[in-house]
């Protein structure tokens, strides 16, 4: 009997619609987009989408990302979900359709391929007489960006393969309205850097700041990987420099493609190295303390067949206060006219993507730091290394000020794609 009795037990089950909002005012042709989930053990079979008591769209799985054209006027939609166990769970939306409302995606092109980041280009009309209060860009379900206004720019950092966008424009009534856009994403995404294996770690001293293992008398570091607590994952690793040497740094580097690479990319066959030209530095950063944070570098080193490329990007926070660039030739570094203006305290993300030229030359193309695209367009040229070196690395160095005040920095979903 209580076997059976367990047996029939309903499954819990929920559904969740990220978009349209409930009782909002929407244009003719409306983006759906949904989760749900349940307690059933063989999950969630179909989602899918009524219009006025009729089944308009259904698609398997446990997720929905649709466009439905709605007629003007006002609907009852219901958003369900069915399961393996036979059970079926909905959430109801009151919704009004008018023919005003309109999202216009200038780029990229719904079909075509793209890089990434992607700048998306987009303007909102709406038949409400306050206007557009705000638009926006979903990815893969997921709000990347949001601004005020009925334009919208912005640098979109997006994983490599196919992928859905949505923009969406929200109204001063209450409406909104979408259009979406299927992209696919050149590259290879090393993804979750962070928390990957193989970082190395050394301390560096002035005026020379040549490398040294610990104990490296002057200056104190470490780092702490899978951390919960500040995380945009719950995955998130810190940082840490401090110590008594005024102005010294902690360098800690991953070797994500070639000699000592831990993740199964130690290309030894010579055969990738030479193949890849582009390359992208994506990351969520967290500031703890921006009073003591005198810089934070985030470089791309290429280094095969006797070249080194050192892509190295500060933001010099107490320096000049600007976002500096490294000349690999003369191993110093030179200010760009781009503001280093981080948010304390609090995420930021920051995307560097630059290029190894067709004769190896090293291009600056851009920087982007919360949404917002400041273009480089920068050339510097290579410099010699010893011939057996090979591979890449992604490194992360956050620098101590003037009295070494101890501070912790934490990165979060830190990708690095490479084409």
């Amino acid at each position: 009997m209580i076997l059976s009795l367990a047996c029939a037990l309903p499954a819990f089950a929920s559904v969740s619609v990220i978009t349209p909002a409930n009782n909002s005012t929407v244009g003719t042709s409306v983006q759906f987009v949904a989760n749900s989930s349940t307690t059933c053990s063989r999950g969630v079979a179909s989602t899918g989408v009524y219009v006025d008591n009729s089944l308009d769209y259904v698609t398997g799985g446990n997720s929905l990302n649709t466009a439905i054209s709605l007629t003007p006027g006002t609907h009852y939609i219901v958003v369900q979900e069915w399961d393996y166990c036979g059970g079926a769970t909905t959430t109801p939306l009151n919704l009004t359709a008018t023919a005003g409302a309109t999202v216009t995606v200038a780029s990229p092109v719904n079909g075509s391929t793209v890089g990434t980041p992607e700048t998306f280009v987009a303007s909102a009309t709406s038949s409400c007489a306050k206007g557009v209060a705000a638009m926006g860009v979903y990815v893969n379900n997921s709000l990347m960006y949001q601004a005020p206004g009925s334009t919208l720019k912005a640098a979109i950092p997006l994983s490599a393969g196919k992928q859905t966008a949505v923009v969406q424009e929200w109204d001063y009534c209450g409406g909104s309205t979408t259009t979406p856009v299927s992209v696919t994403v050149a590259g290879t995404t090393i993804a979750n850097v962070q928390a990957a294996p193989g970082w190395n770690q050394w301390g560096e001293l002035p005026p020379i700041y040549g490398i040294c293992s610990a104990p490296c008398a002057g200056v104190n570091w470490g780092m702490a990987q899978h951390q919960t607590n500040i995380s945009t994952s719950g995955n998130s690793t810190s940082f840490y420099v401090g110590g008594t040497t005024p102005f010294a740094d902690a360098l800690f580097s991953n070797p994500v493609i070639g000699q000592g690479n831990q993740q199964g990319l130690t290309d030894s066959a010579h055969t990738l190295l030479p193949a890849i030209h582009n390359f992208i530095y994506d990351t969520d950063v967290y500031v703890s303390d921006l009073a003591v944070t005198q810089n934070l570098e985030f470089d791309i080193n290429w280094y095969g067949n006797g070249q080194g490329l050192e892509w190295g990007t500060q933001c010099d926070h107490l320096g000049d206060g600007v976002w500096d660039l490294w000349n690999n030739v003369e191993a110093a570094w030179f200010p760009t006219n781009i503001p280093c203006q981080l948010n304390d305290g609090a995420w930021n993300h920051v995307t560097l993507q630059v290029q190894r030229e067709a004769n190896n030359m090293l291009l600056y193309q851009s920087i982007t730091v919360n949404g917002v695209v400041h273009p480089v367009n920068v050339t510097v040229a290579p410099f010699a290394v010893p011939a057996g070196w090979w591979g890449m690395t992604i490194n992360f160095q956050p620098d101590g000020d003037y009295a070494m005040h101890g501070y912790s920095t934490y990165l979060d979903r830190t990708n690095f794609t490479y084409w």
